[in-house]
């Protein structure tokens, strides 16, 4: 089995990849069914990019890297092509686009067109062997055919939702030909509290701004029997290192301290938690009035003790146990070290004719459609140069 290009991994990086490479192409993939991650993304209708889309929205050992790709095929590119296929879509917010009836619309425009670059889709199917040879690459397919490629590309993905088939083979073949790995964590992924602190308030969910050593992100946060999650909590995680505090301002939109003594002068004999309440979901004020200070009424509080409630809402520190882990992680950051991949190709400079995409490299996207984008970007990256 000959080809000019074999694709190991038949995820969005993967298939878009396979379409638009040009030859003979071999697409592989163990899972039963191509973009099983696309399937269930984005509640099931698929967050396929985002209109702000951009290199700074992205986390890497070198914040440069992406830029390239990003540049070369945009989400305006993206949106095009979804469009030319007639799959309608809409803007959820914060520029997150969805298709408006389901993610299998994305897998199907897909699987249409590496039908018509007459690709060679091999389901169910593990590589072994792999290796470097006089013609490009070898590897044996179930353990049995051989394949020769002139071309490979890997496009497994990182270790994110081991039961839908993650593993680390993207990691393995990189150390195989030389490459470091940049350790990697489990990301978009909720936090755990080892006590369960936030049970009783589960269910639970306010407007937050959170912020783990990197950017504050400003979206809802949720309580949970296990934690926090939530979109701002998704994106603080990507930033957070095991031991590390979250710092959470609630109520961000809402100026507490002016409100608070507005109301002191009104209606002095009010309650604060009433007050709080009003702001914030009355059975969180409920469940903070155990951990901080929040009694008395609002006409007996002075400015200094206001300004004690206040500083403890809006930087309310705390220190998440873990994570939920690859289990649930969207995502995994880190990967494969971008100092011996081409930012232009995503060629390897140490194996020539082996490429990395998607989420396999040390590029993590923020929440909301990024990481496809992503995908999208670094697949046509690798399919131009090769169908050069």
């Amino acid at each position: 089995m000959e080809y000019d290009t074999a694709v190991i991994g038949a995820g969005a990086a993967g298939m878009m990849c396979a379409a638009h490479s040009g030859g003979r192409v071999l697409l592989v993939d163990h899972a039963k069914a191509p973009g099983e991650k696309i399937r269930i993304s984005g509640g099931g209708r698929c967050n396929f990019t985002n209109m702000y889309c951009d290199a700074d929205a992205f986390i890497s050992e070198n914040p440069h890297f992406a830029k390239s790709a990003l540049a070369r095929y945009t989400q305006w590119d993206f949106i095009a092509l979804v469009d030319q296929h007639g799959i309608p879509w809409h803007e959820k917010t914060l520029g997150q686009l969805f298709c408006d009836t389901s993610a299998k619309d994305i897998i199907a425009m897909l699987r249409r067109m590496l039908q018509d670059a007459g690709v060679d889709l091999h389901l169910q199917t593990e590589v072994f062997d792999f290796a470097k040879s006089s013609k490009g690459f070898t590897f044996a397919l179930n353990g049995t055919r051989t394949v020769t490629a002139r071309n490979v590309v890997i496009a497994t993905g990182g270790k994110s939702i081991p039961k839908m088939g993650a593993t680390g083979f993207a990691y393995d073949i990189a150390r195989q030909f030389g490459h470091a790995i940049t350790p990697t964590e489990p990301a978009l992924v909720p936090f755990t509290f080892p006590d369960r602190r936030f049970a009783d308030i589960s269910g639970v969910a306010c407007p937050a701004r959170v912020t783990a050593d990197g950017p504050a992100f400003d979206e809802a946060m949720l309580f949970t029997h296990r934690g926090l999650s939530g979109p701002a909590i998704l994106q603080a995680s990507s930033y957070w290192d095991a031991g590390q505090p979250i710092t959470i301002h609630l109520a961000p939109d809402t100026d507490l301290g002016a409100a608070l003594r507005d109301k002191r002068q009104s209606d002095g004999k009010k309650a604060l938690t009433t007050e709080l309440a009003r702001h914030l979901p009355a059975r969180l004020v409920d469940h903070l009035s155990t951990q901080m200070d929040l009694s008395g009424r609002l006409g007996d509080l002075s400015d200094a003790r206001i300004d004690t409630v206040i500083q403890a809402l809006t930087r309310w520190h705390l220190t998440p146990g873990g994570t939920e882990g690859y289990r649930t992680a969207e995502v995994t950051r880190g990967g494969v070290a971008t100092d011996h991949i081409s930012s232009q190709t995503m060629q390897s400079t140490m194996a020539p004719g082996l490429f990395f995409i998607g989420e396999a490299l040390d590029v993590t996207g923020w929440l909301g459609g990024y990481n496809f984008q992503w995908a999208w970007s670094s697949a046509m990256a690798a399919a131009r140069h090769i169908a050069t």
